[in-house]
């Protein structure tokens, strides 16, 4: 085992859980045992929350000027550490070290967002009336949650930690029991920048923490992002405690390409969504929907797809049951009459022998119907779909049940505004893989892709992490009684 125990953080202490259930920590590269880690009680959550509970007061009370300069250090600190939190990323996540520096990246993109909060939350005052003012302001919530999936262990978790603590709450994590170590890193670094004992807080667990997190009184708003499955779980049993949540689900996003794509790029472009950090993203490039004729750039893409190495420049996934069920898939597509033009399955990285690799594939003449155009597949897998025309493309994402993401490659304007404006999906892309919003552009998809009001990121995610408080202030008694006060 390369790393001692994981334990949970609680009022600024990597404390052992009181359960007796453990769980190992493999690395999906090569199959070794990182570390251990305990599952953790209901018993260890209330502790967590009585921690948070103590220092809210304090916390909330601190000003927003001053609370942001904690995160100012955690970015330099972020910064400082990106090369040695990308390998722990990567070594229990499977995914590459430039696909993990990248992700270290994007949390510091997103600690910069939260350092601007106090820019973004005046509120706002007006005399309504002479001598009679109004005001409005955002007040934290008080402890609240996040619970996190295992395919960005530093990244998502980045979505909500920084906004949530910076705008006044304290915060209890729960990461993916598959990969807990980077949670445990950024809890000593956001000590090391000043957080006080308390405001952020660590359980490791798995359903029963779950469970426990959206039941427990003391925790006033859910973060939640998984499979669309556990987040209409999650989005249920949490709102049915009163409790805010937004729970984002999975995906399948769909890349159409017309035929005055720019053939280079699009291939390029489609290669990478779909295979980048393995395909075990919620924005990954999972159907591709063939306008007319694109054989030139199919040929393309299948090329491109051909220059991605497992154990090079392609990660692997995050463990023997993923790869097997991606396989099954693929398999299960080809036996139905699909065409595989590049073939992922049975693949063995040398030296990693024990590793969870499945190599690029592309998949052609799927039909709408087959398993593999309709669900999330979570691997470096692309099911072709070939239409007549826009109108017959854009029924097939219509018809979707999730609505993350969708992209159109084409150098047509109009087209690609005639697909902005019909696509059913919440983040568009033109002639772009992965249309993630940067800051301060939120995060968020539609239809069985989100549960909750608002977005996770960016601007949006204010209006989720505090209330609004209203005053209505009069000075002017000489005016007398009327129909305002």
């Amino acid at each position: 085992m390369k790393y001692s125990p994981t334990l949970n953080f609680i009022n600024g202490k990597f404390i052992a859980s009181a359960s007796n259930r453990n769980m190992e920590i493999i690395s999906p590269i090569d199959g070794n045992v990182l570390s251990v880690v305990s599952l953790s009680t209901a018993e260890d959550l209330d502790n967590a929350v009585q921690a948070a509970k103590a220092a809210f007061r304090a916390w909330s009370s601190t000003p927003i000027k001053e609370r942001v300069q904690v995160f100012y250090r955690y970015k330099t600190l972020l910064r400082k550490e990106r090369k040695e939190l990308a390998t722990l990323c990567s070594e229990e996540n499977g995914k590459t070290f430039t696909e993990s520096l990248a992700e270290i990246d994007k949390c510091i993109e997103l600690t910069e967002f939260a350092c601007s909060l106090p820019q973004l939350v005046t509120g706002e005052f007006l005399e309504v009336s002479k001598g009679i003012e109004c005001r409005t302001e955002h007040v934290p919530l008080g402890v609240v949650a996040s619970i996190v999936p295992f395919n960005f262990p530093a990244m998502v978790p980045n979505w909500t930690i920084p906004n949530a603590i910076a705008l006044g709450n304290c915060m209890i994590i729960k990461p993916s029991e598959k990969v807990p170590m980077s949670c445990g890193r950024m809890a000593v670094l956001l000590k090391e920048a000043g957080l006080p004992d308390g405001v952020f807080n660590i359980i490791n667990g798995d359903v029963e923490i779950v469970e426990a997190i959206c039941d427990h009184p003391g925790i006033e708003a859910v973060s939640f992002v998984g499979s669309t499955k556990v987040a209409k779980a999650v989005y249920k049993r949490a709102t049915g405690n009163y409790k805010r949540c937004l729970a984002l689900g999975g995906a399948k996003n769909h890349l159409m390409v017309l035929p005055d794509a720019k053939p280079e790029m699009t291939a390029q472009n489609v290669a990478a969504s779909m295979s980048g950090c393995a395909g075990q993203r919620c924005m990954a490039a999972s159907a591709m929907l063939a306008v007319g004729d694109v054989d030139h750039i199919i040929e393309k893409i299948c090329d491109e797809a051909r220059k991605i190495i497992p154990g090079e420049n392609l990660g692997a996934v995050i463990s023997k049951e993923a790869k097997e069920r991606i396989e099954k898939y693929i398999t299960e597509a080809e036996q139905q009459g699909a065409k595989i033009l590049v073939d992922g399955r049975t693949t063995i990285v040398k030296g990693k022998e024990n590793g969870y690799y499945v190599g690029p594939t592309v998949i052609d003449f799927v039909k709408p119907d087959m398993a593999v155009a309709k669900e999330e597949i979570f691997g470096p897998v692309i099911s072709i779909m070939r239409t007549k025309n826009i109108d017959e493309a854009l029924a097939i994402e219509n018809s979707s049940t999730y609505g993350n993401a969708a992209s159109v490659f084409t150098q047509n304007g109009g087209a690609a505004r005639y697909i902005i404006e019909k696509a059913s999906a919440g983040m568009i892309g033109v002639n772009v893989g992965v249309p993630v919003p940067r800051e301060p552009f939120s995060f968020g998809g539609w239809n069985e892709s989100k549960f909750g009001v608002g977005d996770i990121t960016g601007k949006s995610s204010i209006e989720f992490w505090t209330k609004l408080k209203k005053s209505t202030v009069k000075w002017n008694p000489e005016a007398g009684i009327n129909w305002m006060s």
